[in-house]
């Protein structure tokens, strides 16, 4: 196989400031790139973290997204792995965000034994936080 691992994810939004405050200032990606006025679109912005990229882009001026739904076919959720779920959870929280996923009366839930957590960022995406690896 001559794929050596994943570059990137693009995510497109139609709230571009609270989606880069997110991806940046609440899960830590840095903004390697920023381009105003890209192809028809206001911002097309690269963001870091290790060695997996996003990109955000904005919509094309003449169009509008659908909103994002799990029912959709494709990607459901990104996945990211922290050392601690818990304290990840409540970092997340004590910074001022709030839209976490609650499931049978908890934020912080078990799936087979392995605790994790899921957050929407400001354009629908679904996030997994998790401090166990899958075996």
């Amino acid at each position: 196989m001559s794929i050596r691992a994943i570059h990137h994810v693009c995510i497109q939004t139609e709230n571009y400031k609270e989606s880069l405050d997110f991806y940046n200032k609440i899960l830590g990606f840095e903004i390697t790139k920023e381009s105003k006025n890209f192809h028809n679109r206001e911002y097309n912005t690269w963001l870091k973290l290790g060695n997996f990229m996003i990109e955000l882009q904005t919509p094309k001026k003449e169009d509008s997204f659908n909103k994002w739904s799990n029912l959709n076919a494709g990607p459901v959720h990104m996945g990211f792995l922290v050392d601690n779920v818990q304290a990840e959870y409540e970092r997340i929280r004590d910074l001022g965000y709030e839209n976490f996923k609650v499931k049978n009366g908890k934020v912080v839930y078990e799936v087979e034994g392995e605790s994790l957590f899921k957050i929407k960022a400001p354009e629908g995406t679904e996030i997994e936080i998790r401090d166990t690896d899958i075996k």
